[in-house]
């Protein structure tokens, strides 16, 4: 029985469609460096991977500590019925795991060695805690006793934190919220914000090197966060905590407007009650009425995208979504998203469009990658865009 910390990432494929298929490509890549992190964690010892994908699986063959097999590699069926809850109840038993760390496949990707020794470390003294990432949304936990975990129902990994402190009775401890803690791979937008962060890791860097992701609008929004004369949007389900991160470190001005947080959670999407003020400016005049408008009160345009089309009770596919984050609406075959997306090119400030991850861990991150441009960074140096543009610093 492993009395030690084990790592368990579960990694999934996605999507039937290129789009898709590019995001979880994003994520697997994720996974390798996660992985290579993880084994220089001496108080991790061993790491278990759950995939559906070949490729992954087979990058993974030759990933060990010190060639001692501290890699164990699951390979999953793509096809049937997958319950969350119940694979990791069985990895947690055919293991024989007593102390557990969950890594969504996608999340964490800016978390160094260090942060995740200091994880490790957290749960080494103690018998029963949960350690997470986000009580509320969990991206992964790490928990003493592994066997908590049947005492619970989930069928996805967003509540398992919740679950283990609510229904099993573990004491709860949430990380500091950071770019690290926060930032998930859900959607393309995440892959052009890790694009642009330093401490993106080397396979996934390399994989989106070999993407062809348009960052111009994300690039022109980073200059934006560092100019005193310059006001930026942020719209859509932020969180408190991001919203108190951006203020503090970006040098703009800011207008934030939080609304429909826990839509999917509590139901209103799908009972169709989200109401959402950015669209009803929409529905009043048109997409390209809208960001008209909202060019006059900002500079630079972030915007949680999903509220706007649950308030409207239109729901397109995931590719269209992803199309309509990459800029490419000839690729979109919802109409409305499609005109909407292209008024949001053809707008005359920078529009970024993404999910929920945009306005929560992307927000970090952004703020982050735009301070990692600034030559001599330490101290920061709270200056006007326009003397860092000439070289005065």
């Amino acid at each position: 029985m492993a009395s030690g910390l084990t790592a368990v990432i579960m990694t999934g494929g996605g999507g039937q469609t290129q789009v898709e298929q590019l995001v979880s490509g994003a994520r697997e890549a994720v996974t390798r460096d996660t992985v290579e992190k993880l084994l220089q964690v001496e108080s991790i010892e061993r790491v278990v991977v759950a995939t559906d994908s070949p490729a992954l699986a087979s990058s993974l063959a030759t990933c060990t500590r010190q060639g001692d097999g501290s890699v164990i590699v699951e390979v999953d069926s793509p096809i049937g019925r997958f319950h969350f809850g119940q694979r990791l109840s069985r990895i947690i038993a055919d293991h024989e795991i007593e102390r557990c760390l969950y890594i969504g496949g996608g999340s964490g990707p800016l978390l160094t060695v260090e942060g995740w020794g200091e994880i490790a470390a957290k749960l080494a003294d103690v018998d029963d805690m949960v350690i997470a990432n986000n009580l509320y949304s969990t991206d992964f936990a790490a928990w003493a006793p592994a066997a908590a975990l049947g005492r619970v129902s989930l069928k996805t990994d967003n509540d398992l934190a919740w679950r283990l402190h609510f229904d099993a009775g573990l004491p709860a401890r949430a990380l500091p919220r950071s770019a690290a803690t926060e930032l998930d791979v859900d959607t393309p937008t995440d892959l052009m914000t890790l694009k642009l962060h330093p401490d993106c890791g080397p396979h996934t860097r390399q994989y989106l090197e070999g993407l062809k992701l348009d960052t111009s609008a994300l690039e022109q929004v980073l200059d934006v966060l560092l100019d005193r004369e310059a006001e930026v949007l942020v719209a859509g389900r932020v969180s408190a905590e991001a919203a108190a991160y951006l203020q503090a470190e970006a040098l703009c001005r800011k207008r934030i407007l939080a609304e429909e947080r826990g839509m999917r959670a509590s139901g209103r999407q799908a009972r169709g009650e989200v109401r959402s003020l950015l669209g009803v400016l929409l529905d009043d005049r048109g997409p390209r009425g809208f960001f008209d408008t909202l060019s006059q009160i900002g500079d630079a345009l972030i915007l949680d995208s999903r509220v706007i089309l649950a308030h409207r009770r239109s729901w397109p596919s995931a590719a269209d979504r992803f199309h309509s984050d990459l800029r490419q609406p000839e690729r979109m075959k919802a109409p409305c998203l499609r005109e909407f997306t292209a008024a949001a090119i053809e707008a005359s400030i920078p529009v970024v469009l993404g999910g929920h991850s945009l306005v929560s861990g992307g927000l970090w991150a952004l703020v982050d990658a735009a301070w990692s441009r600034v030559e001599g960074e330490v101290p920061r140096l709270r200056v006007p865009l326009e003397l860092r543009r000439n070289k005065l610093i």
